[in-house]
């Protein structure tokens, strides 16, 4: 039961500072969903480093792995809002922005997580 309360924390806070960047960049009010790729590319770095530190350099508890690995990642991480972003895009007729987005966050969120391991190994 420990657990469960440790991820649905984490997944709290995680989705609260995720709605804090969606407001923030809301307040430019750009048509390209730049707020969940920020999103995203943090939340992978993120993960890096808590896989780093737990995993690599055996720093952190699994219960401290647990609360920031799958709750603050798992709620402050937005692939399912991506995944409808992406359709918009495409059913808009914004194949350019939509080929960008996908590529540009596989591309970029694969960097973060390498860089997050990386950096603290």
């Amino acid at each position: 039961m420990k657990n469960f309360l440790l991820v649905f924390l984490g997944g709290g806070l995680g989705s609260a500072v995720r709605y804090g960047i969606a407001r923030y960049i809301a307040l430019y009010a750009w048509s390209f969903p730049l707020a969940t790729l920020l999103a995203n590319i943090a939340a992978c770095f993120i993960l890096g480093v808590i896989v780093g530190l737990a995993d690599g350099r055996q720093l952190m508890t699994a219960q401290t792995r647990l609360f920031w690995a799958v709750g603050f990642c798992g709620g402050f991480s937005t692939f399912s809002t991506f995944s409808h972003e992406t359709l918009q895009l495409i059913t808009t007729g914004s194949q350019w922005s939509s080929a960008l987005y996908v590529v540009g966050s596989v591309v970029l969120c694969l960097m973060a997580v390498f860089t997050g391991q990386w950096l603290v190994k």
